[in-house]
Parts: structure tokens; C-alpha cells; sequence
């Protein structure tokens, strides 16, 4: 990418896509294309096509998508792969058409096998069943991920793909209905914080494992590969250690300053039991993160509570 290319960040108010956007601001990069979800429905087929008509972005970075953690994933499943679906559907050929240089696609996790080999590598893509709980989210970033290579076999298009682990930040969701794991736990403790509560109940046994990336090192890697990563195999992005959802819930604790017990409610689902990258590909490549767990959720915490201690 060149400082005047035109490049397009698709769902920008979203964690990761405002991530990418400050990432690519302080580099330098000032030809940035951004439309909210009222300017432009990705949805909408007929909406992108005149948007890409229009704007002809050199590149793109397609983050926006409908996302939740367990609850929304498990409820509102038509939702997940139909507006997924059509999201990225919509994009990328209309990227296709326009004649966009680049594309990166934004997968997750999630597509690989409920019960693949740890740490979880590339190669594992369709090699078994599904997590059951977010299953329609998961088959639709895999038909993301089969399109861009589906286009790059037909058409010679430099679509790529990247897996980010879970990710937390800046701009994330802490609505207890649809949020991921780390974002409802930081929202738990401090309510309860507040609220002089006894106890937090936690979903689940605390048992699963799990990795989790800052949304600023997945926007470094985002870029890094955009610029230098022109193949059809997808890529993992995350920190390649993990930890037990118990461990995590106990760290929040902590940096919440929360005095009370904690209760885990068993008859709520755990998901996927362990979940680890696998980023030696990332890593050879000559990317490695650079933002530990514990200070970045102090971070985040201050960020986001701060004003409401």
C-alpha cells in the first residue's frame, strides 16, 4: 500500500475495524474511505454495488460482520449467517468488479473444528464438527474465507484471509445479552463493585481455555499482511498462549478491585473447551504481538470505567 492509495475499512466503529483505521492514520495513510452502517448497508447488494462504483477503494479491509458471544450466537443463529452472509458477500464480489488490488478478509476462530488437535492450525479448516453454539457464525466467515479463495482460483483477484483469535480493545461491546466472554466479565465485576454485590455468577464451569489478542496488536497484524502476505492460505493472528476462562475471570477480579465471591453456574454452556492459535506462520513471517494480557485490560478497564468508578 502506498500513502495515497484509496483503502476502504469496512464496519470502522466496530473493535477491530477502528483499530485498523488509527493503526493506518498514524502511519501516514490519508486516502481513507469509511461509511457508517446508516450511510451504507453492506447488506444491501445494490447499496455496495453503487458504493464501489463510486469510490473504486485500491484496498480493502472487510471487518464489519454481526458478532456476540454465546448467548447472542446461540439465539439469533438465522441472524449470524444470513447477515454475515450477505456482508461479506456483497464485498468481495463487488471488490471483484471494481477491480480492487487487495482485500483481506476477517474471519474468526470459531471455523475451526469443535474438537481439532491444540494449538489450532491453519490446516485443521474443515477436518470436523462445529462448536453446536455458534455454528451458523462459523459457516458463514468459512464460506468467507472459500469465496476469497474461490476468487483468487477464477479471477486472479489478491484476496487474503486472516483468523484473529479473541480479540478485546478499545470500542468493544459490553452488552451482557450479545458480548464476548473478557468484555462481559470487566462489566460484571465493576457493577458488582459498585453495587457492594455479595457475588458474581459467571456462566459455565470456568474450565474452557482461552487466547485472547488486544484489538491494537490485531490491527498491526492486519496491516503487516496486507502489505506483505500475498497468499491463499489464510493466516491465525493471536498471541499463541492461553488461559483457563477461571484464571481470566480472577485477573478481572483483581484489576476491578472486586472483594466478593465468585459462583459459576454450571448449567450454562462452556463452548469450545480449549481454543489456541497456532501463529508460527504469522510469526515466521516476522510478526509477533507485543501487548500482555494483564496490562492490557487495565488499559481497557481504565478506558472504559474509569468515569464511572
Amino acid at each position: 500500500m502506498q500513502f495515497n492509495d484509496k483503502i476502504y475499512v469496512a464496519g470502522h466503529r466496530g473493535m477491530v475495524g477502528s483499530a485498523i483505521l488509527r493503526n493506518l492514520e498514524k502511519a501516514g495513510f490519508r486516502n481513507l474511505v469509511v461509511r457508517t452502517s446508516s450511510e451504507l448497508d453492506l447488506r444491501d447488494q445494490a447499496a455496495v454495488r453503487s458504493f464501489f462504483e463510486e469510490e473504486r477503494p485500491d484496498y480493502v479491509f472487510l471487518a464489519a460482520a454481526k458478532v456476540g458471544g454465546i448467548l447472542a450466537n446461540n439465539t439469533r443463529r438465522a441472524e449470524f449467517i444470513y447477515e454475515n452472509m450477505m456482508i461479506q458477500n456483497n464485498v468481495i464480489h463487488q471488490s471483484y468488479l471494481s477491480g480492487v488490488k487487495k482485500l483481506m478478509f476477517l474471519g474468526s476462530s470459531c471455523i475451526y473444528p469443535k474438537m481439532a488437535p491444540q494449538p489450532l492450525k491453519e490446516s485443521y479448516l474443515l477436518t470436523g464438527l462445529l462448536e453446536p453454539t455458534n455454528e451458523p457464525y462459523a459457516i458463514a466467515k468459512i464460506a468467507g474465507i472459500k469465496m476469497c479463495e474461490a476468487y483468487r482460483s477464477q479471477y486472479g483477484c489478491n484476496f487474503i484471509s486472516v483468523m484473529p483469535t479473541n480479540l478485546y480493545g478499545p470500542n468493544d461491546n459490553y452488552d451482557l445479552n450479545n458480548s464476548h466472554v473478557l468484555p462481559a466479565m470487566l462489566r460484571k465485576f465493576h457493577e458488582a463493585k459498585q453495587q457492594q454485590a455479595a457475588s458474581v455468577t459467571l456462566w459455565g464451569t470456568g474450565s474452557p481455555m482461552r487466547e485472547f489478542l488486544h484489538a491494537n496488536d490485531m490491527a498491526d497484524a492486519c496491516v503487516f499482511l496486507m502489505q506483505s502476505y500475498n497468499e491463499a492460505e489464510l493466516v491465525n493472528v493471536g498471541v499463541g498462549t492461553d488461559i483457563s476462562i477461571k484464571d481470566l475471570a480472577m485477573m478481572i477480579k483483581k484489576i476491578v478491585g472486586y472483594e466478593g465471591e465468585v459462583i459459576w453456574d454450571s448449567e450454562k454452556p462452556d463452548g469450545t473447551p480449549r481454543k489456541l492459535m497456532d501463529v508460527s506462520k504469522l510469526n515466521g513471517l516476522g510478526w509477533k504481538a507485543s501487548i500482555d494480557l494483564e496490562s492490557g485490560i487495565r488499559a481497557v478497564y481504565k478506558e472504559r470505567f474509569e468515569n464511572t468508578i
